[in-house]
């Protein structure tokens, strides 16, 4: 049974492998950059539980900053993918200036919470 399970994990695997080497590269980019958003994230949150959470402004602003960044970053992805057809018509440049400017919001609310 166990044989079974990791050929299936490998098989699984190598269908996801193969079918993102087929994803255009702009959306990879898009990819490491939600990727490095989480990560950065990660950190804030081990780094608190480590040393503490005294300005626990500064840190839930940290969280929300990264959390709320790699949020526009899928959405920016979902928008400027090629074969999603519910947004034909928004060219990237528009979705990459709306992922600007909601960004510059979210970072303008981030920080008024700062104090």
């Amino acid at each position: 049974m166990a044989k079974s399970s990791s050929s299936d994990a490998q098989a699984l695997i190598r269908s996801l492998r193969s079918a993102y080497a087929a994803t255009p590269t702009n959306l990879k980019i898009i990819d490491l950059y939600v990727v490095y958003a989480i990560t950065t994230a990660v950190i804030q949150i081990v780094y608190m539980g480590i040393v503490g959470s005294f300005p626990f402004n500064s840190f839930l602003s940290g969280i929300l900053s990264c959390v709320g960044t790699a949020v526009l970053a899928v959405c920016l992805r979902i928008q400027v993918n090629k074969e999603n057809k519910e947004f034909k018509d928004l060219s990237p440049e528009r979705a990459f200036a709306d992922f600007v400017l909601c960004n510059l919001v979210l970072h303008l609310v981030i920080m008024n919470f700062l104090g």
